[in-house]
């Protein structure tokens, strides 16, 4: 069958199993492919997992794609385990040694054999027989090797099992000498010590230990696997026993033993990897953040809150001072906030919570008689996105940063250096966005905050939840122990704004005549084939009255399809930023950046102060010769934050000319147009839509299919979350009150 031997990149889109990425090839039989050899092309196929750097076979077919260009279509693939001396050859070219490359690793290993780099060690004088081989690099070769002296017998094993020389570098780091003794007893203990080992990455390569599908540490390993899947995908923190049993199965294509599950279960019990209680089996990490968030909830809830006397009268010099009147509901969430050590605010658009906000950081500081650089040194507003950030510091005119950077998040490690052994400073923390907020960040967000802090919760709890596991913001207001203010007074209706009236009636599926156009709304209805052409014309409408795409975002539910994100991205792109003799364009994989192309950031960069969902603009693309790195880059300015991306960092951006509503949720538009028909039915469901319209500020546009608008509003049946906050919650005030008793 027609092959191609190589090494895997990057990849360029991924949904599910399905990949497109980067392939750097090495060897071939196919004839028109010969010309890719030692160069990087395009493949797409289905991967249960890929590791960069790793050499593979991927066995499949050229094709020419009308659109995409030329791609290898991979029909199926396997690993390339090194073996004797291709192990030695991919040891030399991996990077350790600089400057040393494929090629010459080869000569070395065909001359001086499978033991080269024993006899380099025991005589540098050796490497005289490689031919056209200059005194530097021989040098190089040599002190390198007696340097990893120790390392280098152990990464080659690791290699010849299986593992890329990236994974088998990082595996030796933590283990040192003991690495061998590691693997042999259980290579699966890796997933929890080692950056990038997975478990799918050890069972890819568990035939090179003698492992079997059922050996009692695999299926421990899948377990731990399965429940963290199972947390993803639905949210849950906990498991119940069937589920585990049903993933695990449908992970393995068989019936594990039941006996053999129900041990595992136990020794992972044992090893505190799993708490069960009742019959809720809990990821231990999931359930000790839930018992922290729920005792340190308890903790400020049960604190005597102030009493401040003179709140009223600087309420009313507030309002004096800015000719504004606050409803008896606003007041009381300003005294709430104020005096309590922590207090939820909620309600939907247009109901004054940024107003709110801004009132509570007026008075507090008129409280505690603060100058500016003292509220700033006691007062912190907080988000979990970028853009929720800097719509927050835009409104309240007051610093805001993401959660992230507040706790000084590594990226490497994925730790918070503000924690329990190095917390914050401040008094009084504000949080808006919070249904957007996991159980995992509020977690570490309470460890990294003083005992006695003061703490606001402001969201809509109507949006959909974190996407990670938990429902945070919900949770804390049923469980009643916390004080909760609900605002709901529509002060956009003074505008005669339909949008927030709409979102109060998709919330409440009592949609009335949402065909009727509005000062600030219309449905722009036609048939999925026309969805295009309709969105076309809506945008050159906005152009035309003076909207750029920085002030227009256009939202989907989908990303796959005709009329899903990626395909109407490349059609925005037309409309917004067509191509032009004046703007350059680089290519990456399948796509096309130009400059002034608008883009949204999938990963943060926290030294860059860019964040996963910002939204930037192309500025700039450098040729290699214009560069000060000398490789070509693609300058994107984020709202001021400049950063430069070299080719292979592109990975990191798409287009935003259009967005999935997830994306969207912690910002604001002035124009929203979203799309709606049919074909997203799977995605259709009343938080979705609801979270979409609210993120419109002065006009919206909704384009489709009317009765697939009406479908998603009355389909309230998300996945309902399992979590224990409340349980927890409510166990340990009762335990409380129990002690207080018999005290």
């Amino acid at each position: 069958m027609d092959y191609i031997k190589g090494s895997y990149r990057s990849s360029i889109y991924e949904n599910g199993m399905f990949v497109i990425g980067l392939f750097k090839v090495e060897e071939t039989n196919i004839e028109e492919m010969r010309i890719y050899v030692n160069r990087t092309i395009t493949f797409k196929g289905n991967f249960e997992t890929l590791s960069r750097g790793q050499l593979y076979n991927f066995y499949g077919v050229c094709v020419e794609h009308p659109k995409y260009g030329f791609q290898f279509d991979v029909e199926r693939y396997e690993i390339i385990k090194p073996v004797g001396k291709d192990g030695v050859i991919e040891y030399l070219s991996s990077g350790i040694f600089k400057g040393i490359g494929k090629n010459i690793a080869r000569k070395i290993v065909n001359v001086l054999g499978v033991d080269a780099l024993d006899k380099i060690v025991e005589d540098k004088n050796i490497l005289d027989q490689i031919p056209k081989l200059n005194m530097k690099k021989k040098a190089l070769i040599y002190n390198t090797l007696k340097d990893n002296e120790d390392s280098r017998k152990s990464i080659i094993e690791l290699t010849n099992k299986g593992f890329s020389m990236n994974d088998a570098s990082e595996i030796y780091k933590i283990y040192k000498e003991n690495t061998l003794k590691v693997l042999e007893h259980n290579p699966y203990n890796m997933i929890d010590n080692v950056k990038n080992i997975t478990f799918s990455k050890v069972d890819e390569i568990r035939n090179n230990f003698d492992i079997d599908i059922n050996d009692s540490r695999r299926i421990e390993a899948c377990i731990i696997y399965c429940m963290k899947e199972l947390s993803f995908e639905t949210g849950d923190t906990y498991s119940y026993y069937d589920e585990i049993v049903d993933i695990l199965n449908r992970y393995n294509h068989t019936n594990i033993d039941s006996e053999l599950i129900d041990e595992c279960l136990a020794n992972l019990e044992c090893d505190l990897k799993i708490i069960k209680e009742e019959d809720k089996y809990f990821l231990a990490d999931i359930y000790n953040a839930e018992e922290y968030i729920a005792t340190r909830i308890i903790d400020l809830s049960s604190r005597e809150p102030n009493n401040f006397v003179k709140i009223d009268k600087f309420i009313t010099e507030l309002e004096k001072k800015n000719n504004i009147i606050y409803n008896d509901i606003q007041k009381v969430a300003i005294k709430k906030a104020i005096n309590n050590h922590i207090t939820i605010i909620t309600g939907g658009p247009g109901v004054g919570k940024t107003t709110i906000i801004k009132a509570i950081l007026d008075v507090y500081k008129k409280i505690y008689k603060l100058d500016s650089d003292s509220l700033l040194e006691r007062v912190m507003l907080l988000a979990p996105t970028g853009r929720a950030a800097k719509r927050m510091m835009e409104s309240t005119n007051f610093r805001a940063k993401t959660i992230h950077s507040f706790l000084k998040w590594n990226k490497e490690d994925n730790t918070f250096s503000v924690n329990e052994y190095n917390p914050d400073y401040h008094r009084f923390i504000i949080i808006d966005e919070t249904s957007m907020i996991d159980n995992d960040l509020f977690y570490n967000l309470l460890k990294g905050l003083r005992s006695n802090i003061k703490l606001v919760l402001v969201g809509d709890f109507n949006q959909l939840p974190s996407v990670r596991a938990g429902n945070v913001l919900r949770d804390l207001i049923d469980s009643n122990m916390v004080d909760i203010v609900h605002l709901n007074y529509l002060y956009r209706q003074k505008d005669t704004s339909y949008i927030p009236v709409l979102a109060r009636e998709i919330k409440d599926n009592n949609l009335s005549n949402f065909l009727e156009k509005k000062d600030d709304y219309v449905f722009l209805k036609c048939s999925m084939e026309g969805i295009i052409p309709t969105i076309i014309d809506a945008c050159n409408l906005a152009i035309k009255k003076g909207y750029d795409y920085k002030r227009i975002q256009v939202m989907a539910p989908m990303y796959a399809g005709i009329n899903g994100i990626d395909n109407l991205n490349k059609v925005l792109q037309n409309v917004f930023n067509p191509k032009s003799d004046s703007k350059k364009e680089i290519k990456y994989g399948d796509i096309i950046y130009r400059e002034g192309d608008k883009v949204l950031q999938l990963v943060n960069i926290p030294d860059s102060n860019v964040y996963n969902g910002d939204i930037g603009v192309i500025i700039k693309i450098n040729e290699a010769n214009e560069s000060e790195s000398g490789k070509r880059e693609v300058i994107i300015d984020f709202d001021g934050s400049i950063v430069n991306y070299d080719i292979p960092s592109l990975i990191n951006i798409k287009h935003g000319f259009i967005m999935s509503i997830h994306k969207s949720q912690g910002s604001e538009f002035e124009v929203v147009i979203m799309t709606i028909c049919k074909s997203y039915k799977r995605m259709l469901y009343r938080k979705l839509i609801y979270t979409g319209i609210t993120r419109a500020k002065r006009k919206l546009i909704l384009i489709g299919d009317s009765e697939a608008f009406t479908y998603s509003v009355e389909n309230s049946r998300e996945h309902i979350r399992k979590t224990d906050l409340v349980n927890k919650m409510h166990k340990i005030k009762n335990n409380r009150h129990n002690i207080d008793v018999y005290s």
